[in-house]
């Protein structure tokens, strides 16, 4: 085994001189993988791809197109620097350069000429202290992590006993949170009013758990009663605000505590109504903490639409009527605005839930996901998932007779594709394009800012432009139709950080057509149909059929949550992005597979014959536990043989498989039978005593 490999560390060489590169290169060749740029803009370039995966710069500082202290102030602004270190080489060894170059964050500096023995020393040095750092960093990251999961843990464990006395489904708790949530940042986007940020998001809905622990004080006659409560137990029943509240208030010790303070709120306020109709106390107006507001119509709109000993469930869209017009109390307006901006993603989420998680393994699952994947950091999982994307674009942007591009605004870089800048006549990388007179003859400065403003102008549920114009191909002037999709932040509120596209040169409109119709009918992560043109679709082959036959799947990705709380979102997502890809290599022309919401894949294939038993072993493959990413899945399916059946049906069914298979443990299949019809909840009325 080489040095090289069992380092497997990059050195990233920026430098305008081919002779000094070589000379770097030849000092550290046999240890580590070497990267070159003869600028700065290329090393820019360069780390706003690879950053993640470089162990160190080593950075001239009198270079062309982007000097050394260019690089460090957009390292900087990226915070590029924090993980990444840099040694500044230059002959310049004034005070003034030097001090300079520590100002903005360079880790050691070396002139030259260069002597060899010191070179490794100080790169040997600088990439171990930085590889301590990091270390140290983890640890604390990892206690801080543990520290929170073990408080969210006791929550749940508090919360889930209280739905237990209840008779309630073990997911109250959960449905209530994510509720909660997704209310609250609709909230701050539409209005700043309560100046709430995404640390107090997070903390009410965690709080949220713990809304109905006074229930716990409740005699089980009256919590259970499978008929109405009499006037007399319903007066009892309501005092479970007020006690709950005194239990929190009587923590002495954690009284300074904001999840308790929250939590305080949410337990003694969440039963009063807008209108000052509510109890314990008859507030009114804001004078019911927003925590309370959006907690209390979170924790109706479940009550309306879950089963409970005494009810069975509404329908989503009659529950979501019933608060709207005003049958289960009065609330906020600004709420209910929210609440209505975003049913269909609560009603999602609901699904999601009640499909997809066992609750109490699921609590189990957290430990369980540490302890099996120990030996595997995060990082070092992220990056295997990075190297592999990466891996993949690069090889599809090669072979494509295509002009693709990315934009970022931080730093504002645009890329090029190599065969798109050979065509366009430019370099591959271009700093602050508004201002490249090269890209300006090619493009055209007008077209640019039309583009720019366009992008910015989108939202991330309507991210996709088309643009037309004029461009310069080598001298060629072309009419071309610029595609465009604009990459917006996570953040509350989302911000605008670039676009990715495309031009295509005009004469082919078949072609422009079908790449605008990919767009639209496309999840933008999995790249698979999006759901709503799914179902359009899947609908409109069980009409026409005649006596084909079809399996209706929902693929479940096993323990995604925990990935997303341990790891982190972008991690999870490119997990079910690899389950995506999966999937679309098991499918036939003709098969449908869609992304069907969270980490639900869809998929409807056709079984005439011998295919019955190819299905089967697809789904077997896609159970087994992968050794590039260890994650398995469940799934629930059902056979559509009979020629009047439903979309809606088959859904149901499936659905109802998939709660089988997730009872049955991780990585199991499930094929819909009668005994499963009763996993889901039916639609019947609603008792009071939750309104």
């Amino acid at each position: 085994m080489s040095d090289k490999t069992r380092f497997g560390q990059k050195i990233l060489i920026v430098d305008d001189s081919e002779m000094n590169r070589d000379i770097l290169s030849e000092m550290l060749g046999k240890e580590y993988e070497i990267i070159e740029a003869e600028n700065g803009e290329q090393a820019v370039a360069i780390l706003q791809k690879q950053s993640v995966e470089i162990s160190l710069v080593l950075l001239d500082i009198v270079m062309p197109v982007m000097d050394g202290y260019e690089v460090l102030a957009v390292m900087n602004s990226n915070h590029w620097i924090e993980d990444v270190p840099v040694i500044m080489i230059s002959s310049e060894s004034s005070p003034a350069v030097i001090d300079r170059a520590y100002e903005l964050g360079v880790s050691d500096f070396i002139s030259r000429p260069f002597d060899a023995l010191i070179v490794r020393r100080r790169v040997v040095n600088t990439i171990l202290l930085y590889a301590k750092q990091k270390k140290l960093e983890g640890l604390v990251a990892d206690q801080i992590y543990e520290k929170e999961k073990n408080s969210s843990l006791m929550i749940a464990i508090l919360s889930h006993i209280v739905e237990f006395r209840n008779g309630e489904s073990g997911l109250h708790v959960l449905h209530v949170q994510n509720y909660t949530e997704i209310m609250l940042r609709r909230l701050i986007q539409i209005t700043d009013k309560y100046n709430l940020s995404s640390d107090d998001i997070t903390l009410i809905s965690n709080a949220s758990a713990l809304h109905d622990i006074g229930k716990i004080s409740i005699d089980d006659a009256i919590l259970n009663k499978p008929g109405k409560l009499t006037k007399e137990e319903f007066e009892i029943m309501k005092t479970h605000s007020s006690i709950g509240a005194s239990m929190l208030g009587e923590l002495s010790v954690y009284q300074n505590e904001p999840l308790v303070k929250i939590a305080y709120e949410i337990c003694r306020w969440h039963h009063e109504r807008y209108d000052g109709r509510g109890y314990p106390d008859g507030l009114s107006g804001d004078k019911i903490p927003i925590s309370a507001q959006v907690v209390a119509l979170a924790d109706v709109y479940d009550a309306l639409t879950s089963k409970r000993v005494y009810k069975k469930a509404f329908p989503h869209e009659t529950a979501v009527n019933m608060i709207l017009n005003g049958e289960c109390g009065t609330f906020n307006p600004i709420i209910l605005e929210c609440f209505q901006d975003v049913a269909d993603e609560i009603e999602r989420k609901s699904r999601s839930d009640t499909m997809d998680h066992n609750y109490e393994r699921e609590l189990q699952s957290v430990s369980d996901e540490m302890i099996r994947h120990e030996e595997l950091s995060a990082s070092e999982r992220t990056l295997n998932l990075l190297k592999h994307e990466r891996m993949k674009n690069n090889f599809f942007t090669a072979i494509a007779d295509e002009i693709y591009f990315e934009y970022t605004e931080m730093p504002a870089l645009i890329t090029f594709s190599a065969l798109g800048a050979k065509k366009l006549g430019i370099r591959e990388y271009i700093m602050d394009p508004l201002q490249d007179a090269e890209l300006m003859s090619r493009i055209g400065e007008e077209n640019l800012k039309q583009l720019s403003g366009l992008l910015r102008n989108t939202t991330p549920k309507q991210p996709v432009i088309q643009y037309d114009c004029k461009i310069s191909f080598n001298g060629d002037v072309q009419d071309t139709k610029v595609i465009c999709r604009a990459v917006w932040s996570s953040d509350e509120p989302p911000r605008y950080t670039g676009a990715v596209g495309k031009f295509v040169q005009l004469g082919s409109e078949e072609m422009v057509t079908e790449i605008l119709e990919q767009i639209s009918f496309q999840d933008t992560l999995t790249g698979l149909m999006n759901y709503e043109y799914s179902k359009k679709l899947i609908q409109k082959v069980l009409g026409n059929r005649k006596n084909s036959k079809f399996v209706l799947a929902i693929i479940d990705v096993d323990g995604l949550d925990t990935a997303n709380r341990k790891y982190g979102h972008a991690f999870g997502d490119n997990l079910l992005m690899h389950m995506a890809e999966r999937v679309r290599r098991c499918i036939k022309k003709g098969d449908i597979a869609a992304r069907a919401g969270g980490d639900e894949i869809l998929l409807f294939v056709e079984c005439d014959g011998d295919r019955e038993e190819e299905i089967r072993r697809i789904f077997a493959s896609l159970g087994e536990e992968n050794g590039v990413f260890p994650v398995s899945v469940c799934i629930g399916a059902v056979m559509a043989d009979l020629t009047d059946v439903t979309y809606d049906v088959l859904l149901l069914e499936a659905g109802q498989a998939l709660c089988a298979a997730k009872k049955s443990g991780k990585g199991q299949i499930c094929f819909y039978d009668s005994s499963m019809k009763d996993l889901m909840s039916v639609f019947t009325p609603i008792d009071e005593r939750h309104l």
